[in-house]
């Protein structure tokens, strides 16, 4: 069953999926986020070794852009938008 919590694993592919959708630039992330243009870029190939605190930083960038992270017994699947 797929769940719209805020517990789970992000992953590259929801990351990229929320940028697409918000039509944001990866330089237009990195800012909004307090982060380099090359962290985006890293973060949107693989996830697996990003810090907690970075994945938070950039997961807010979106969220407060009304897009959630859906997830599936801990695994990222997909977004969301709200309304």
């Amino acid at each position: 069953m797929v769940q719209e919590v805020s517990s789970g694993v992000v992953n590259a592919a929801q990351l990229r999926a929320a940028r697409v959708w918000l039509a944001m630039s990866q330089d237009q992330v990195a800012t909004a986020a307090g982060l380099t243009r090359h962290t985006i870029m890293r973060l949107e190939r693989d996830t697996s070794a990003a810090e907690q605190r970075t994945l938070r930083d950039i997961c807010k960038v979106f969220e407060t852009r009304g897009i959630r992270f859906l997830f599936s017994d801990g695994v990222g699947v997909g977004i969301s938008t709200l309304g």
